[in-house]
This record gives structure tokens, C-alpha cells and sequence, in this order.
């Protein structure tokens, strides 16, 4: 059984949270945690509590044990990009881009992975 979290509109560069979410792939979901504990980024912190809300859903909407559970997949998606100017001299102005980021974790019990993979 698949159980997926979502966190949108995350003021986070894609290209940072993805660095991140490259570390858990494929881990146990108790393990990716307690690794995300000790990455000191903000990133970091960002993905931990929507793996926890994750792992959270599939104790409490699916009956599924914490300890058996697997990071399929994490995904870092480009979201909105909120748009700024700043100014500068002579009256002019450079724009500011503030991106946003959609973070997506999905996992999945040991029981659904086949022992090949």
C-alpha cells in the first residue's frame, strides 16, 4: 500500500530541497528521520516534518506499522515563484524571485516491494 504527504508552497529553492530528498530515497522511514535529524539545513527540517506527516497517515488513516514502512519516493517540485523588485541607484530596479517548492513523499509497506529490487 502506497501513503503519500504533501507540503506546498515551501520557501525553499527546488534545486535545495532535492539535494535532500536525494539522502532518503529508498530508506526505512524511521531511519530517513532520524537522518534528516542531523543534515543541518533548513531543507532539512522542511522534508523531516512531511515525512513525518507521512508516516503519520499511514499509522492513522491505514492501520500500517511505522517500522515496516519504506520511502518510495521523494520528489521536490518547482512551485510558485513569488516575483520582487528591489531597488537600486539611479532609480532603477532588479527583480527578486522567491521560488517555492512542492514536496511530495511517498512510501510504502515492505510487504508491497518485491525482494528483487
Amino acid at each position: 500500500m502506497e501513503v503519500q504527504a504533501l507540503a506546498k508552497y515551501v520557501r525553499a529553492s527546488p534545486k535545495k530541497v532535492r539535494e535532500v530528498t536525494r539522502v532518503i530515497q529508498g530508506r526505512k522511514a524511521t531511519e530517513a528521520l532520524d537522518l534528516l535529524r542531523f543534515i543541518p539545513r533548513k531543507t532539512a527540517r522542511l522534508v523531516r516534518k512531511t515525512l513525518a506527516s507521512a508516516v503519520a497517515n499511514a499509522e492513522n488513516n491505514h492501520r500500517l506499522s511505522s517500522a515496516d514502512l519504506v520511502v518510495k519516493f521523494a520528489l521536490a517540485e518547482q512551485g510558485s515563484v513569488i516575483k520582487r523588485f528591489r531597488p537600486v541607484s539611479r532609480g532603477s530596479a532588479h527583480p527578486i524571485h522567491k521560488s517555492t517548492t512542492h514536496i511530495r513523499i511517498v512510501l510504502t509497506d515492505n510487504a508491497a516491494t518485491p525482494a528483487a529490487e
